[in-house]
């Protein structure tokens, strides 16, 4: 099994966590990593390794980071680069079709690079525009 850590600024991972519980169910093998303003980035890396011990049963462990170059990201590729897991990748830039579709393939999709990858792609085709079209309905009250 794949090890999720979503983490990101403020309560961001607790909120994408809760709309994440809401489509999916209650989570496991999953972990969720505020970095709250009132925290130091050392505190921010405790808390990362503590959820990187909590799955320490998983083959591999992906952390998804709200943003590519904030503190987050940056102490997990850290932790990535000290070795602490064997089998673990950061990606930043993060959404909530991203993590769904990781945590919802990962039963399927054993390669951690592979569902990374899938899930990035998931993650970009979510973000577009609102398109009325020519023909749309109108909407019933």
């Amino acid at each position: 099994m794949i090890g999720i850590i979503v983490t990101g600024h403020g309560e961001f991972a607790s909120g994408l966590t809760s709309g994440l519980k809401l489509l999916a169910g209650e989570t496991e093998y999953y972990e969720a990593v505020d970095f709250k303003a009132e925290d130091s980035t050392e505190l921010l890396t405790e808390k990362l390794k503590e959820g990187i011990r909590r799955l320490k049963d998983c083959e591999a462990v992906a952390v998804l980071a709200d943003l590519t170059g904030g503190s987050p990201f940056n102490m997990a590729s850290r932790l990535k680069m000290s070795g602490i897991h064997e089998n673990m990748e950061v990606i930043g830039g993060i959404n909530l079709p991203l993590v769904l579709h990781a945590y919802m393939s990962r039963g399927m999709i054993s390669d951690i690079r592979e569902l990374l990858d899938a899930s990035l792609e998931m993650g970009k085709q979510h973000m577009t525009y609102f398109h009325i079209s020519d023909d749309a309905c109108e909407l019933e009250e």
